[in-house]
């Protein structure tokens, strides 16, 4: 999702929508170590990002307020 669609959501979406990726993040990096491999490696990097580009939306928001 882009970052102007993210910012049309309510604060309390996008923590949901936080604790979300960090859980996929999570499962990703289990099946990891588990697996050793896992689909498709860019998955990882893209999750760091959304989980990044949250983070950093919410801070925006709780400024505003």
């Amino acid at each position: 999702m882009k970052a102007h669609e993210l910012r049309d959501l309510t604060l309390t979406e996008l923590e949901a929508r936080l604790k979300d990726e960090k859980d996929a993040l999570q499962n990703f990096r289990f099946n990891k170590s588990i697996a050793g491999q896992i689909e498709n490696p860019a998955r990882i990097k893209n999750t760091k990002r959304e989980i990044s580009r949250l983070k950093m939306i919410i801070n925006e928001k709780a400024g505003a307020e």
